[in-house]
């Protein structure tokens, strides 16, 4: 089939595959992407469900309905669906990463570092993890741990804003203005908001 030349034209090709082969978990998992790209939210439900009739291990299928509830601001349900993707697959990083994000908004710090550290062990490239992890650590009052992690996520990828933004929280933290400066320049060049009150301390010190 040839490849697509916009979001429309995938989506009719994924139909047409689905009425070829209607058990094709992975076009109908592929098909709710794409609605999910268009924000078609109970359309997409539907056919990440239709996936996981067809191909029970799909856990990116699960992975995605923990997005969708995440849209709706349902975070129980997905917890739940990220739960229930690493239970099927042991080692599937990105649900150890919805799990610690979850618990980081519900404000348990401790399970959060737990399951982004897991996360971070099983691929060592998941910068959103990462980014989160350092948050935590921030929030535990590591700042040091902090610091190194949120430096590993610059070593993946320079222009990360939100670890700029969080060096410059931590380097605040440690009165090493310098630096802190130098990180909250860059996470705004890089058009981040940086919260006023962190602008405010900063111009405040020598």
């Amino acid at each position: 089939m040839t490849k697509a030349k916009n979001v429309q034209e995938y989506i009719v090709q994924q139909q047409e595959r689905i009425a070829a082969n209607p058990t094709c978990g992975t076009s109908h998992y592929n098909l709710a992407v794409a609605l999910i790209g268009l924000k078609k939210y109970d359309e997409a439900e539907k056919e990440l469900f239709n996936s996981l009739e067809c191909s029970p291990t799909l856990v990116e299928a699960y992975a995605q309905l923990g997005g969708i509830c995440m849209q709706n601001g349902d975070y129980d349900g997905c917890m739940h669906y990220n739960q229930q993707a690493v239970k099927i697959r042991k080692n599937f990083a990105e649900g150890y990463g919805n799990i610690g994000f979850i618990y980081l908004q519900k404000g348990n710090v401790e399970e959060a570092i737990k399951f982004l550290e897991k996360a971070v062990s099983i691929n060592p490239n998941f910068i959103q993890a990462y980014a989160t992890l350092a948050n935590a650590y921030l929030m535990q009052g590591l700042i040091d741990k902090s610091i190194q992690t949120n430096l590993q996520v610059l070593e993946i990828e320079s222009n990360f804003a939100v670890a700029h933004n969080n060096l410059s929280i931590a380097y605040l933290e440690k009165k090493e203005y310098d630096l802190a400066r130098k990180h909250c320049n860059k996470a705004i060049s890089l058009g981040y908001k940086v919260p006023d009150e962190i602008i405010a301390e900063l111009n405040s010190v020598d």
